[in-house]
Order: structure tokens, then C-alpha cells, then sequence
């Protein structure tokens, strides 16, 4: 039996919305993509398996609808997602058996927004002249915007959520261009899982800062 044949079944359309048909690729995306955010939100490890499967699920979906740079954008983030995973239970340092959430430093911003806007000119070149993409630029962005949001969600950094948020407001519109209501609603339901996300994040950090000398209960 060819891979063909096997991922034929994930391709088969369940429903439609809006005349357009929704297949298993789509749900399963769906239930995962939804149930890895709100595991980020808890900080709990399992994330990171589930996000995985998440990322096999879209490579297909992705593929299927030409945003070819969200599509190869899954392998990257499967990548992270292993790195993320050994962050999260080695990175705390000596004594340490979880990773801290902290605050992106200045260094940090400067060679994520360098890194970025060079990523999204040279992606828009790439699919606009090597594929037959019709939105170049907007899946350039959202997949810079996603890098550097994961590689924040990779070190605990506070300000990934805000990345995310903005990767998300692009992304819903975006795939609703392309067809894929399903997902856009998705978007939707992580833009409110996001917002969470950034409270739960905030309330953490607040939790671990010294309470200054002589300060009052």
C-alpha cells in the first residue's frame, strides 16, 4: 500500500461549511491544535506530544490548500517542538527541574525582529516566484511571526503570547480566504486561549518576584 493510499482516508470530506467540504485533516488539526494551546496556557508537558501530532496534521491540510510555507513551517516547528520539550524539563538550571517563565530580554527582541523581517522578505520572494502561492506575503508573515512565537513558547518568554495574538489576527482571515473555515474558527478559539494563556503566564511570574525587604503582608 502506497502513502498515498493511506493518508487518502484523512483527505475524505466529513462535512461542509459554507459549500466548502471539510475533511478529516481539518478536524484533527482542529482538536489537536485547540488542546495543545490550552496545555501551553497550564504549562503542562504534555504540549509538547501533542503539538507534534498537531504540526503532522497541518502539513497536509496546508499542503493541500497551497500555503506551502505553512506547510514546510510544521517540519520547523516539529523540530522546536523537541527542543521545547527538553527546555522544559532541563532548562531551569542546577536544582531546577522546570523551566521559569520570564520576560524576553533586549538582545533577544533585537535578533528576533532582525531575524523576522529578514525571514518574511526572503519567503515572500521565494513563494512568490518558486510557487504558485497566491498570498505570499501574508503566509510569509504569519510563518515569521509563528517561528519566533514558538521559539518564545520554547523558553517560557512571556511576550511569545503577544506573538502568537498577532500571528492569530493574521491568520484568521487568511484561512478563511483560502477556504478553510474550520481552521479559521480554530484561530478564533486561540486567540481567546492566547489571551488566557498570557494571564496565566503574567500571574506566574508575578507569583516568583521577591517581595522587597520590609514590605508588608
Amino acid at each position: 500500500m502506497s502513502l498515498a493510499q493511506i493518508l487518502d482516508p484523512l483527505r475524505t470530506p466529513l462535512f461542509t461549511v459554507l459549500d466548502t467540504p471539510v475533511a478529516w485533516t481539518e478536524v484533527l488539526g482542529f482538536g489537536s491544535g485547540a488542546l495543545c494551546v490550552l496545555l501551553v496556557a497550564r504549562q503542562h508537558l504534555a504540549n509538547w506530544p501533542v503539538g507534534i501530532a498537531n504540526n503532522l496534521f497541518f502539513v497536509l491540510l496546508f499542503a493541500q490548500s497551497g500555503l506551502y510555507a505553512d506547510a514546510g513551517l510544521q517540519f520547523v516547528f516539529i523540530a522546536l517542538a523537541a527542543y521545547g520539550w527538553w527546555t522544559w524539563t532541563h532548562g531551569g538550571g542546577p536544582g531546577s527541574g522546570t523551566l521559569p517563565v520570564r520576560r524576553t530580554t533586549r538582545a533577544e527582541w533585537t535578533w528576533l525582529l532582525t531575524a523576522g523581517a529578514a525571514g518574511t522578505l526572503a519567503l515572500t520572494l521565494l513563494l512568490d516566484h518558486a510557487t504558485d502561492s497566491t498570498v505570499p506575503f501574508w503566509d510569509a508573515l504569519t510563518t515569521a511571526l509563528s517561528l519566533m512565537a514558538t521559539y518564545g513558547q520554547c523558553r517560557k518568554r512571556l511576550e511569545s503570547w503577544w506573538l502568537w495574538i498577532a500571528a492569530d489576527l493574521v491568520y484568521v482571515p487568511l484561512y478563511a480566504h483560502k477556504g478553510l473555515y474550520l481552521t479559521s474558527l480554530l484561530y478564533v478559539g486561540f486567540l481567546a486561549l492566547c489571551a488566557s494563556g498570557l494571564r496565566g503566564w503574567t500571574r506566574d511570574l508575578a507569583a516568583r518576584r521577591p517581595v522587597p525587604a520590609g514590605a508588608v503582608a
